[in-house]
């Protein structure tokens, strides 16, 4: 597959369909239980990866010790976020529009934490534009139940949670080892973070009919395993940049696999304020310049973060 976009869609479909898996996975499994499926499958499949490349996984302490705080801020945190919120009222729609919040995350705590990283008018009035979006998504107009507040709110905190991620990578992690080394890392220590909680947090029952087992194979092995070696390669060939692209598709391949598969509702607000975040985010990305973007799309080797 030679064209970039059809890749970025190919991704994009990957990981928008991650929503509906989890939401399915749930019929049979706790929030704890998927999560711990779908790392510890990612996890093997990278790592099998790897092996058949026969490339070697990082070998300083300090990039591991990194590589452990991202497994919990990157990968189990947020996933329990996600599979926690669908199960407490958020629609896997939902959670994808929450999950296109990451950029907005990313630069708050840019802004915050990295010195390169200074505020600006199109970054302030980006990031209010974009939050704006999220209040109309959440409806606090609305009288919601405890559940579904308490989801939706869980799905964004996952959100930031990648956002706080990115940007722990860009500071600690950028240029230490390959790309797909740090992912493989990252992945094996979430795999054995969330191995040493299992025995405590997910041993509540468990049915698995077919489509839950194969939501759950899905969404480690592609979604979170071959989905990393699928994005690394985009970004080595078209610049991280063009790679990142892939965040204005996944909301819209949540949301349409929600109604059409799962027979979800799609509320005016829900919507009208996912088209707000993503316009927030072109603008506090400075996006809808020209120049900025002709600039940007010679591309980049360096990872999202």
């Amino acid at each position: 597959m030679s064209s970039p976009w059809a890749r970025i869609g190919v991704l994009a479909a990957i990981w928008g369909c991650s929503f509906l898996f989890i939401k399915v996975a749930l019929e049979g499994m706790s929030a704890t239980q998927i999560v711990l499926g779908r790392i510890v499958l990612g996890a093997v499949a990278i790592l099998a990866w790897m092996a058949v490349r026969r490339e070697p996984l990082p070998r300083d302490r300090v990039v591991w010790a990194h590589a452990a705080v991202m497994g919990v801020v990157s990968n189990v945190v947020p996933f329990l976020g996600f599979a926690w919120g669908e199960d407490n009222g958020a629609t896997s729609g939902l959670a994808g529009i929450y999950n296109a919040t990451t950029p907005l995350w990313t630069l708050v705590f840019a802004m915050l934490f990295l010195p390169s990283e200074r505020q600006s008018r199109a970054r302030v009035v980006g990031l209010i534009t974009g939050f704006a979006g999220t209040l109309v998504v959440l409806a606090p107009w609305r009288s919601l139940d405890g559940a579904g507040l308490s989801g939706q709110l869980a799905c964004l905190g996952a959100g930031a949670c990648y956002g706080v991620a990115f940007v722990y990578t860009r500071r600690f992690l950028t240029g230490r080892a390959a790309p797909l080394g740090l992912a493989s890392a990252q992945l094996t220590c979430a795999a054995v973070e969330i191995g040493v909680l299992a025995p405590f947090v997910a041993t509540s029952s468990v049915s698995l009919p077919p489509r839950v087992w194969l939501s759950v194979l899905a969404l480690g092995a592609a979604g979170t395993g071959i989905a990393y070696v699928f994005y690394y390669g985009l970004v080595r060939d078209v610049g991280a940049t063009t790679a990142s692209t892939v965040t204005y598709l996944v909301p819209l391949v949540a949301v349409t696999l929600g109604v059409a598969a799962l027979g979800e509702s799609l509320r005016w607000n829900d919507f009208v304020g996912a088209v707000i975040v993503l316009a927030g985010i072109l603008i506090a990305e400075d996006r809808l310049s020209r120049r900025r973007f002709v600039v940007e799309a010679r591309g980049s080797s360096e990872a999202p973060g």
